[in-house]
């Protein structure tokens, strides 16, 4: 795009952020496929993520559970299946076949080469890639009579997934693998199967596994185009190292999905370069009031961008992300991250600002009032993230 670029600033873009990500109450969705066709994708490596993310943006929040396992479950809306950076999300059913050809098929080849390197050269040659191929037939075949099955279940139908080899022989690290656990990650990255429904409550992280719903083989050039559309639609302006940190594509394909989009470059704060689809430069509306947020461990939202001084300030993120770079649950005010919260044993939910200025009366009651709705909703279900973070752990004791 020829001439001066556009400048998208801080307010701006918490302006996009808060109704675009449906965080202002003027933006709530009406059903979960509302949020997720919104967000493009919803982090699912804690089951109990997808709930609280649906649930901090829907106008109700009480039918949050049986909403979100009709969409999951019974009309298959949504699926739970792997993405980006090999991470479970869980997106609009449509998105399937895009994210599959854009993402899955590259990581997919690599850990199906992993996989049978490392049972080859753990079994000492006795398991083969032959005999995988035979194996995974049988279990995809006995998953598609159960329509969904647990792997030990699907072990009783076909025994030769209780096979073990030897995983990083002599290493600090050696250990006995089950063939079972990653030819399901294998086939779950290949876009063959997805998770079902969890055993026990929403909250359990071991889920029931069935057989993928079809969906059409795209080229992966034009699936990144359009995944990369989406996303920016939701997220822009980002900057080449969010969408590449997002993505988990090369630089190649993530500079060629922009071009074939014509995505459009702007400035934000700070002086760096970001992108937006084009028609997309014009300043957003800010939200008709002020708003509030608590969102859970690994949102969307405040996972979306690598680069995220716009919305946290780097002095929160000792209290607020593990040491692996997991965010624990965050409180939100006006498109910023302002604190934390857990809930303890007793149910209670409990929050703390970490700001350092004052933020007035009305944050505080708004961020109470949230608080109060989240733990109506939450009822007696006790909800201990997957991914601890220092303040999260405080609060909750």
């Amino acid at each position: 795009m020829g001439g001066r670029q556009r400048h998208i600033g801080v307010e701006g873009r918490r302006a996009r952020l808060a109704l675009r990500h449906r965080l202002a109450a003027q933006a709530r969705a009406k059903t979960p496929e509302e949020v997720a066709g919104s967000l493009v994708a919803l982090h699912g490596t804690d089951p109990a993520t997808v709930y609280l993310a649906i649930g901090a943006r829907l106008a109700d929040a009480g039918g949050t559970v049986p909403e979100v396992e009709r969409a999951l479950y019974e009309e298959r809306t949504l699926v739970r299946m792997h993405g980006m950076r090999h991470t479970v999300f869980v997106f609009p059913t449509g998105l399937a076949a895009v994210v599959h050809a854009s993402t899955g098929l590259a990581i997919a080849a690599k850990a199906r080469a992993g996989l049978v390197k490392d049972m080859v050269t753990g079994s000492d040659g006795r398991l083969t890639a032959q005999w995988l191929t035979e194996v995974e037939a049988s279990a995809l075949a006995a998953l598609a009579r159960r329509g969904q099955a647990t792997v030990g279940e699907l072990t009783r139908d076909e025994p030769r997934l209780k096979e073990r080899f030897t995983y990083a022989a002599g290493k600090s690290y050696e250990s006995l693998q089950p063939v079972s656990s990653r030819l399901m990650r294998v086939l779950g990255v290949e876009g063959r199967v997805v998770r079902g429904r969890p055993l026990g409550a929403w909250t359990s992280s071991q889920f029931r596994w069935a057989v993928a719903p079809p969906h059409p083989e795209l080229p992966p050039a034009e699936a990144q185009s359009e995944l990369l559309r989406h996303w920016l639609a939701a997220c822009g302006p980002a900057t080449e190292a969010d969408l590449k940190w997002w993505t988990g594509w090369r630089v190649t394909d993530l500079r060629r999905a922009l071009s074939a989009i014509g995505a459009v470059a702007v400035t934000v704060d700070g002086g760096a370069t970001a992108y937006v689809t084009a028609g997309d430069e014009e300043p957003a509306a800010a939200p008709e009031e002020p708003w509030a947020a608590l969102l859970p461990g690994l949102d969307p939202t405040t996972m979306g961008w690598q680069e995220r001084d716009w919305y946290l300030s780097p002095g929160l993120r000792p209290a607020l992300f593990d040491g692996s770079g997991n965010v624990g649950p965050t409180v939100w005010w006006n498109g910023r991250v302002v604190g934390g919260w857990a809930q303890r044993p007793g149910g209670e939910v409990v929050w703390r600002l970490l700001e350092t200025e004052d933020l007035g009366q009305q944050a505080r009651a708004a961020v109470e009032e949230e608080a109060a709705r989240l733990s109506a909703w939450l009822g007696d279900t006790r909800v201990t993230p997957r991914f601890r973070t220092p303040l999260e752990k405080e609060l909750s004791a």
